[in-house]
């Protein structure tokens, strides 16, 4: 194998993304569903191009520079499930991204409606209305969604479809009944397209912790982000086994102080998110029990839960607890295939508007 670079870094396994990538376009064929990941997590053209080769009809972006990053790449279909309020800059990068891309984008105000199509009626680029299907971030509220497709329509808009996000189901009590929630804010949302005249050809919702609880009957497309890595928050909550984990970070141990492992990794490499159901600041993929209880710039402290400590200068491999803010905090993906490390550049890092 080539020489690994130094720790700490973030290393793929690359037949468990396989498998990942493959089983998730087969449960969206099976069910009769277009999948859609989303980008923002891997922020990679390398893993896009898996998932397009995979099945999937295209890619979720969440902001117009990882959209820009990927039609450069070559993805001719992209959607940015974002609800943008344009600036003039903005409409001028869009119109650019319109002919290179069959693009759409988030709206979810009359407001956000007129202004979108004041900027872009006649660029092709479609929209697709937001609604709030329990999470509380974005979206009007389901049986408001006619209104605001209406007048996306008014405006010159394509009017392509309904869309949600079910993030409510980052909860192990919330998981089953999130997707509960996306069913029924749907078929509202798509009622309320109907008594204004309109039929939504897209009906798009889906979350990795809700991904084989999704009521596939409501909807016609899926957006998971973090299926093809996993991380601890999906391991914590039951949604994806440590076997199927193929994102780690690589740290080297640096010291036994206080009878616990300190590492190189902290949060400006694991990034610093924890839900407020985790149970650390990260964990160890060889050892289960272990937690992140102190995590700081540039270290790691691990209670190892009465385990023998891994010896000085040893590497582990660590799951970070949100796998997209820690992906975003790298230049480099290094992706290991068992025989060779090669690099897969981070294209869209930063990419944040």
């Amino acid at each position: 194998m080539s020489q690994s670079p130094a720790t700490p870094y973030l290393r793929i396994d690359v037949a468990r993304l396989g498998a990942n990538i493959e089983r998730t376009a087969a449960r969206a064929a099976a069910a009769g569903v277009s999948l859609r990941p989303h980008a923002k997590t891997h922020k990679s053209p390398d893993i896009a191009r898996l998932q397009l080769e995979a099945g999937a009809i295209g890619l979720t972006v969440a902001t117009i520079g990882e959209a820009e990053v990927f039609a450069e790449h070559g993805v001719e279909d992209l959607f940015i499930a974002y609800p943008l309020w344009l600036s003039d800059d903005a409409a001028r990068r869009l119109r650019d991204l319109a002919g290179r891309a069959d693009l759409a984008i988030g709206v979810d105000s009359v407001g956000a409606a007129q202004r979108t199509g004041a900027a872009l009626e006649g660029t092709g680029v479609a929209v697709l209305v937001e609604v709030d299907s329990g999470q509380h971030r974005t979206g009007v509220a389901p049986g408001d969604a006619g209104v605001v497709a209406a007048a996306a329509a008014e405006a010159g808009l394509p009017v392509r479809g309904v869309f949600t996000f079910p993030g409510h189901g980052y909860s192990p009590e919330l998981m089953g009944s999130a997707a509960d929630d996306e069913a029924a804010a749907l078929a509202a949302a798509v009622a309320s397209f109907r008594d204004v005249g309109l039929e939504p050809d897209v009906v798009s919702g889906g979350s990795t912790p809700t991904l084989t609880q999704t009521h596939t009957d409501a909807l016609t497309e899926i957006r998971p982000g973090v299926y093809l890595f996993g991380d601890a928050q999906q391991w914590e909550l039951g949604a994806m086994p440590p076997d199927t984990i193929a994102l780690t970070c690589r740290a080297t141990v640096v010291s036994h102080a206080g009878g616990r492992l300190v590492l190189d990794s902290g949060s400006k490499v694991l990034g610093a998110d924890r839900a407020p159901y985790a149970t650390g600041g990260g964990r160890l993929l060889d050892h289960p029990a272990a937690r992140i209880v102190q995590l700081s710039e540039h270290h790691a402290v691990v209670d190892l839960a009465g385990e023998t400590l891994p010896p000085l200068g040893s590497e582990v491999a660590v799951v970070p607890n949100h796998v997209c803010a820690a992906v975003n905090l790298a230049d480099t993906l290094w992706a290991d295939d068992g025989t060779a490390l090669v690099s897969w550049p981070v294209a869209a890092r930063g990419r944040n508007g």
